[in-house]
């Protein structure tokens, strides 16, 4: 067993120096272990590193290895940077990363929905979480100006939203309030 892990793990650093080199990064990692999403996680490298999950409208979704003190558009760069349908706007690029942080990049499908949901009445349009305004959080049932400013700060703060459910930890938003934005919102 221990030979095949020793194997594994050579085979693990001769492919990741062979991808460093063919993406011109010059620093190798002591170590990178591919998850089953196909992204990558670099281990090795200082204390006070953060580790992010960067998913959406990238190149390379994957899990990365940052320093601290990281904004959300070095994690976007880290991925390979934002891919053709990625909607920049729908996120605050320049918000601190946190460790264990997702940052997930919205992309044109998510911002079509709204548009294409033109020609249904307003209050009955689901809203996208990762583009929506104070003024369309106002629309759902319990959110009032106060609770819509929380989610929209919220939301930038972490980077952008990946489901609902996130939302809970935002201060006034109780049960009833977590239906009425489940039955709105969409991821």
């Amino acid at each position: 067993m221990a030979l095949y892990a020793a194997v594994g793990v050579a085979l693990l650093l001769v492919g990741a120096r062979a991808i460093r080199a063919e993406g011109g990064e010059s620093a190798p990692p002591a170590a990178v272990a591919a998850p089953t999403d196909g992204g990558s996680i670099e281990i090795g490298g200082g204390g006070g590193d953060l580790v992010v999950d960067v998913a959406g409208a990238v190149r390379r979704p994957g899990v990365y290895r940052l320093p601290e003190g990281a904004r959300v558009v070095d994690a976007i760069a880290r991925a390979g940077g934002a891919d053709g349908g990625a909607v920049l706007e729908g996120i605050n690029r320049a918000a601190r990363l946190t460790d264990g942080q997702q940052v997930v990049v919205p992309g044109e499908a998510a911002a079509g929905v709204a548009t294409a949901a033109v020609g249904v009445a307003a209050e009955d349009a689901p809203i996208g979480l990762g583009d929506a305004t104070v003024e369309q959080l106002e629309t759902i049932e319990g959110i009032g100006p106060v609770t819509a400013a929380k989610i929209v700060e919220y939301r930038d703060s972490q980077g952008g939203l990946a489901s609902v459910e996130q939302l809970d930890e935002v201060s006034g938003i109780g049960p009833a309030t977590m239906e009425s934005l489940r039955a709105r919102l969409q991821p």
